[in-house]
């Protein structure tokens, strides 16, 4: 009897695993593949998720092994200076494989007890008062007393459930690819670069070592698009598009990807939980897939385990959805509207044109930049504070940095003042008293995740306020 059991093995299921892990919650990790994917699909972590990784203590680990880029020119590709002053400490897009980031936090995870199980498919489940019974391919049973799909956008999990999972099917296909090519460099990049500006979705990232990340529209939808596309049909693509193929040989992958765009009626089922491309899928553009799956994670890890040991309000499980949902939906419009944005047709092409000017007002560029950055998020935890159900930054405090503090997952509250208790709450809530010029308010109250609970100064209403993030005081 396990206290959770997930389903999928990529950057949501093992961040929501190590989460879970952090409050002794005992967990296990279903992965359908034998070994780790070759394929990279995400290039990189956006700012938000670059908080939460410092907030676990494994920012430094990520910094090693990637390359730092300018925020600007990330929706849909519009190339615009970023901003001066961005409210963080990690004003930057940080390039790395996906496959990366997955052994970065299997590491963590394998720190943390993790145990997971390859090779292991999930074939049926039902649920009762009690807990979940998982069924695998091979006959194998288990059981959990919750269970969470991270298992992707063809998710199994979301099937079993009868989940509907609306939106539009794909209307366009890319092929996507690491290759190596015989022109140099210095020929290859700038006609790609003109092609890229003439009609988008066309592109090659060096990777190192000669090979290059290519990606490039398909002539037309593939019936299934699990199947990879043939080096012949790559290079037929290319060709299309540039004249050559630039010599494209020795594949180590080669992949194709849509643009369907689905969201998830539901995130819970009784016991059973979505997370990840199990609750959403939608085209690429801006690079917030993985982000967006690892972001949720972090909401849903604390609420979970403080299901699981017991001290979990009324609601605070079912605060995941309302406050996830809403926030898959608005990055399924920006995709939307970059994918529109990034038609060769005169129409878009002149939408594009007035966006880009837009986007030369200093405010429209941050707004842009918040949605794709997911800094700009505030969930609605009603009126006060400015601050209210905004993630803190970063701010250095007079002993050390606010993010240093955060390292175990739980709550946190953090008085300039020295005159305010958590007393009630110390098994769940760390009471720090230092003080940080960059902080507006007296004091904070901090979740887990890193989202202001509470501002202000009066006793009487912190009181009030932790209950319902935090639970009964005890003592």
């Amino acid at each position: 009897m396990f206290d959770v059991i997930i389903a999928g093995g990529g950057s949501t299921g093992v961040m929501l695993a190590a989460e879970l892990r952090l409050h002794d919650v005992d967990v296990l990790v279903l992965e359908r593949d034998a070994k780790p994917t070759k394929v990279v699909r995400a290039q990189g972590l956006h700012t938000r998720s670059l908080e939460v990784l410092d907030q676990r203590g494994l920012l430094e680990r990520f910094l090693a092994l990637g390359t730092q880029h300018p925020v600007g020119g990330f929706f849909a590709g519009i190339p615009k200076p970023q901003p001066d002053r961005l409210d963080t400490t990690y004003p930057f897009v940080l390039g790395l494989p996906q496959t990366t980031t997955d052994r970065l936090l299997n590491e963590h995870a394998a720190e943390l007890g993790v145990e997971i199980r390859r090779g292991a498919e999930l074939a049926g489940l039902s649920q009762d008062d009690g807990g979940v019974t998982a069924e695998l391919a091979d006959g194998t049973r288990l059981r959990s007393r919750y269970l969470v799909g991270c298992d992707g956008g063809r998710s199994t999990v979301r099937k079993l459930l009868g989940v509907g999972f609306p939106g539009e099917p794909a209307r366009h296909e890319w092929l996507l690819g690491a290759v190596e090519v015989t022109v140099p460099q210095e020929e290859l990049m700038p006609a790609v670069m003109k092609i890229y500006k003439e009609r988008g979705g066309f592109g090659a990232v060096p990777l190192g070592d000669g090979v290059y990340r290519f990606v490039t529209p398909a002539a037309g939808l593939a019936e299934d698009r699990t199947v990879p596309p043939t080096l012949e049909e790559f290079k037929q693509q290319v060709r299309a598009l540039a004249g050559t193929d630039f010599g494209i040989h020795s594949p180590r992958w080669l992949s194709r990807f849509g643009d369907s765009t689905r969201l998830a009626e539901h995130y819970r089922a009784g016991r059973v939980l979505l997370a990840g491309d199990a609750a959403h899928v939608h085209p690429p553009t801006g690079g917030q897939g993985l982000n967006l799956g690892i972001q949720d994670a972090v909401n849903l890890g604390w609420k979970l385990a403080a299901e699981i040991t017991g001290w979990a309000p009324g609601g605070l499980l079912d605060s995941y959805e309302a406050e996830r949902h809403p926030v898959a939906a608005d990055v399924l419009d920006n995709t939307r509207a970059q994918i529109e944005l990034g038609s060769p047709e005169p129409g878009p092409r002149a939408v594009r044109r007035l966006v880009s000017e837009l986007m030369d007002f200093e405010e429209v560029n941050r707004f842009l930049i918040g949605k794709i950055s997911a800094t700009g998020i505030r969930y609605d935890f009603g009126e006060g504070h400015e601050l209210l159900g905004r993630r803190l930054r970063d701010v250095t405090l007079k002993r050390g940095r606010l993010y240093e503090l955060m390292h175990e997952g739980r709550g946190l509250l953090l008085d300039q003042t020295g005159r305010l208790s958590a007393a009630g709450w110390a098994d769940r809530v760390d009471h720090v008293v230092d003080v940080s010029e960059e902080l507006s308010a007296p004091a904070v109250l901090l979740r887990p995740d890193g989202h202001v609970a509470w501002a202000g100064e009066d006793q009487e209403d912190l009181v009030q306020q932790l209950p319902r993030w935090f639970g009964a005081a005890v003592g």
